[in-house]
């Protein structure tokens, strides 16, 4: 062990009782930070132990390990998993995860044999037992994850360790940077990187990540939940209202949302295309009477749910939750959805929606899968973590860009009033994702690959070695 790395391990190991304490405090308001906390110190339960493989000879069924920290991740490894699946049929998943929300997220993609647990927290001792209880055949990290005892844990034990969807803003460079006494060393470990763009390729090459591929984004493979699209749509038209979605909703963006509504707004003016459109918005007040179109606010964090509501009607106007709908939304001023695993039933129940995350400076929130459902996204000024999707978005007229809540409120009304306009955006929505399909099925080819595995009938990893394209965005 290096002595910058020997240093790092000193400070986690130290730190465990305070990530004891801060999963105690998360527990209290997500109970699901109180769920096997022992897991994320590399403690499994004995019975467990007859879920781990035999061996990693390649033959029979060890595990592929995916990690994805948080739901986000855990959206994009679904599709990654549907593709693995189809090529490996005899797989058995390691799932791990960081966050309550990807915890909870994950267990939709578990079948028999398949096993999930908490991320270990990265000390030497944690990692060693999670390794020597699971034994994967590879390990794939989902976008950014990067932890130097894991990595090095695996490189010691001969276990590839790839960087999927994977992305790297310039902030996140200059970062590892300041620390490239760890950070070059564990990008290093990485058998592959396979980055969204190019872009992002030429970052994780300068924090020392080998980059054999860039793929274009997995989120661009999403497929919207039928049913819910389908449910959401007959909802909408059914209130013969106009709907605008503020969708993943981050703290601080609510309450700049309620000023937007509550103050007095010059009209404003916005390009489709070729085409301009005057919102003819003024003096629209925080009131029942004085909302244009039906609102909707989903929080990005379910803890938060309560507190928004309570945010909402301080400021005088009725909440009808998702979680007291029957058979149709509630009347009310403002609907919130207060729900998880259902953003396709809100964008199929919105006409257009205001991307959370990019109002305040926090980077933003997966456009992908609004465009995917045909809800065009009125983004704010900071979308430095999806930079590359939101600037093809605007470029395809399936995003509008604007420079602060107020203006996104405005555009979003003016663009959900006028039909012809709002109709060219949807369509261009859904053509915006449909042109960048097909990093999930290159990924899938590249872990095959670095396994030198094809499943056959038999549902055993054979030796082979699949062509990879190499898809750009």
């Amino acid at each position: 062990m290096t002595p910058a790395r020997a240093l790092y391990s000193a400070i986690t190991w130290l730190a465990q009782p305070l990530l004891r304490a801060k999963l105690r405090r998360r527990a209290a308001t997500e109970p699901g930070y109180g769920v096997a906390v022992e897991e994320r110190f590399g403690h499994y339960p004995q019975a467990m132990d007859s879920l781990a493989p035999i061996s990693t000879t390649g033959l029979g069924n060890p595990f592929v390990w995916v990690h994805a920290v948080s739901l986000g991740e855990t959206r994009a490894a679904a599709i990654l998993l549907a593709e693995l699946r189809q090529l490996l049929p005899g797989m058995r998943l390691l799932l791990t995860h960081g966050t309550a929300t990807g915890r909870a997220e994950g267990e939709k993609l578990l079948q028999p044999g398949d096993v999930q647990v908490w991320q270990p927290w990265d000390t030497p001792g944690a990692v060693r037992r999670f390794l020597q209880q699971f034994r994967p055949e590879i390990g794939i990290l989902m976008e950014t994850e990067i932890w130097p005892n894991l990595l090095a844990g695996c490189r010691q034990r001969g276990i590839p360790v790839v960087l999927a969807n994977a992305r790297l803003n310039a902030k996140s460079l200059a970062g590892a940077r300041r620390l490239s006494w760890l950070s070059r060393p564990a990008y290093a470990g990485l058998a592959a990187a396979w980055a969204q763009t190019e872009a992002d390729a030429e970052r994780l090459r300068a924090a020392g990540a080998r980059v054999q591929g860039v793929f274009g984004n997995l989120k661009f493979d999403v497929v919207p939940d039928a049913a819910q699209l389908a449910q959401g749509r007959e909802w909408r038209d059914a209130t013969g209202r106009r709907v605008v979605l503020l969708a993943s909703s981050r703290e601080g963006e609510e309450a700049m949302w309620l000023d937007a509504l509550q103050s007095k707004r010059p009209p404003a003016q916005i390009t489709l295309g070729h085409h301009a459109i005057n919102s003819g918005v003024s003096g629209a007040g925080a009131s029942a009477a004085a909302l244009p179109v039906q609102w909707l606010v989903v929080p990005r964090h379910p803890q938060r749910f309560a507190q928004v509501r309570e945010l909402i009607e301080a400021a005088g106007l009725t909440v009808s939750p998702r979680s007291t709908w029957g058979a149709a939304p509630g009347t009310a001023d403002v609907w919130l959805g207060d729900s998880l695993g259902e953003m396709a039933l809100y964008y199929g129940l919105s006409h257009a929606a205001l991307l959370g995350g990019s109002y305040a400076p926090l980077g933003g929130q997966n456009l992908i899968e609004a465009a995917a459902c045909g809800c065009p996204v009125v983004t704010g000024p900071h979308t430095f973590n999806f930079a590359e999707a939101a600037r093809l978005a605007c470029e395809a007229g399936a995003a509008l860009r604007v420079k602060d809540m107020a203006e996104g409120v405005a555009v979003a009304e003016a663009l959900v009033g006028d039909a012809p306009r709002l109709e060219e955006a949807q369509g261009r929505a859904v053509a915006f994702t449909s042109a960048h399909r097909g990093a999930a099925l290159a990924t899938a080819l590249a872990v095959a690959q670095m396994l030198r595995v094809q499943v056959g009938g038999s549902g055993e990893f054979r030796q082979s070695s699949p062509s990879i394209p190499n898809k750009k965005t």
